[in-house]
């Protein structure tokens, strides 16, 4: 538990960093405080676009690498000529989610002015973080053309990475930005299973607006100052996820009859579906969970008897029953009742597998009502008690046409810092199982604490599932 507590606070606390930025003009003089409004140059902004191509292959201990090349019009609109020690930012918070502590920096950077290269410098900005910086003449009424590219690292945790680009910092320069055309590039591509929409991962929600064209999203602005609710984010399957994917459809459809094939495609699909706290629930996550289950039920039909797919089916089902349930009030008792039919399948087959006797030892927990343990065997009680409603702790009902199941191997009773496996008469057993009852079960008043048990038992569900 102590190990947890760390694990908790990040997971609350967490903000993420952003990653890529504009061009920005330098430094306000020391002593200097312009009024609103004001600015130090004239040099305005006419337009600028980005291009993030995210690469195929990550270097080794990456997550993910994209190379970025920008591109913006600038224009003096002043009445002298103006020489700027234009800066650009390198590094960016890279926190948790990237595995990585302190700052990330983006590598290879270089800028080209009229299409010529010029020297950079790195220097540190009041900020204390490093900066690039090259000189820039302004003519007066005069476009110049200002290009910079570099390499940036991804942020995030397997299987979703995000790339970021920072458009705030462009707003010293005079005025509004003219026009703003963002582009993410993927190698294969983009729909709404690889492209997350309308969901928070945690680290990263993407940018509204975006609309999909082959392998790019795009996204347009218009005559704007920028400010940080301007700032793109993109959150993706990362690659190496969505290849494997790519690789089982393709297996599957060179070996149609290959119950394995389908087998590892339905894995592949159930590992783009989690996040660390839930399940997506965006219109893509929702065809993922689809086409998920359509894989296992084609691996079932070939492999009847494989004991490995029919837990692996279970955990499909299991996982998007459970998070549903806590989190969205809206259970599929149906998905629940196929999980603890496909552990009954798979415990037949083979009474040791490792997979069936991990879920059922995190379903007694997590949902008793459904599944209990006695010795060596497990009840799988929904199977014979359908639910309609969540069934009350003291009167969990007992399975009546169906044998209990049995591992073949006892099991040690928990001692008397684990949970219970039955829940004591006067109280429910878990906080989680009675935040999970739908509200038209609740009963009582909320006990003081109690939302702030529901995420650290949250938390610990997911590192022993994670772990």
């Amino acid at each position: 538990m102590k190990r947890l507590l760390p694990l908790f606070i990040l997971i609350l606390l967490f903000v993420p960093g952003q990653a890529l930025a504009d061009i920005a003009p330098p430094d306000q003089p020391a002593g200097a405080n312009p009024l609103p409004g004001s600015e130090i140059t004239q040099v305005r902004m006419l337009s600028e676009s980005v291009l993030i191509e995210v690469q195929a292959k990550a270097p080794e201990g990456s997550l993910g690498q994209a190379k970025v090349t920008t591109s913006f019009s600038m224009r003096n609109l002043g009445s002298a000529v103006e020489r700027l020690p234009v800066r650009f930012p390198l590094s960016y918070p890279g926190g948790v989610a990237g595995g990585i502590e302190g700052n990330l920096e983006i590598r290879g950077f270089s800028a080209r002015v009229d299409g010529k290269a010029v020297t950079t410098r790195r220097i540190i900005g009041a900020d204390t973080h490093p900066w690039a910086e090259f000189e820039v003449t302004f003519p007066v009424e005069s476009e110049i053309q200002v290009e910079v590219a570099y390499l940036v690292t991804g942020v995030g945790e397997h299987p979703f990475i995000a790339y970021y680009y920072i458009l705030e910092t462009g707003a010293g320069w005079q005025g509004t930005i003219g026009s703003a055309d963002l582009v993410l590039r993927l190698p294969y591509e983009a729909n709404s299973l690889n492209v997350i929409f309308d969901e928070e991962l945690g680290w990263s929600k993407t940018t509204p607006g975006g609309l999909l064209s082959g392998q790019e999203v795009r996204w347009h602005l218009e005559d704007f100052e920028p400010s940080r609710s301007d700032n793109l984010q993109v959150s993706l399957v990362m690659p190496s996820a969505w290849n494997a994917v790519l690789s089982e459809r393709d297996n599957v459809a060179r070996n149609p009859d290959d119950g394995e094939a389908w087998g590892r495609l339905g894995k592949a699909y159930k590992e783009i579906l989690f996040l660390r706290k839930g399940v997506r629930q965006d219109n893509g996550g929702q065809e993922i969970y689809r086409l998920s289950q359509e894989a296992y039920e084609n691996a079932l039909e070939r492999l009847p008897k494989d004991a490995l797919w029919h837990a692996g089916y279970a955990d499909l089902l299991y996982q998007s029953y459970y998070w549903k349930e806590f989190f969205t009030l809206q259970p599929d008792h149906s998905a629940m009742l196929r999980a603890l039919e496909q552990l009954r399948v798979s415990l037949e087959l083979d009474p040791q597998n490792p997979k069936a006797i991990e879920l059922l030892d995190d379903m007694k927990y997590a949902l008793p009502e459904a599944v209990r343990q006695e010795g060596d065997t497990y009840l799988l009680l929904w199977l014979t008690a359908t639910p309609t409603a969540r069934p009350t702790f003291t009167n969990t009902p007992s399975p009546t046409s169906l044998p209990p199941i049995s591992t073949g191997t006892p099991v040690p009773t928990p001692t008397s810092q684990q949970l219970p496996t039955e829940a004591p008469t006067h109280t429910p057993q878990l906080p989680t199982a009675e935040s999970a009852a739908p509200p038209e079960t609740r009963s009582g008043s909320p006990v003081c604490g109690a939302a702030g048990l529901l995420p650290l038992a949250v938390v610990v569900w997911v590192w022993k599932r994670r772990g």
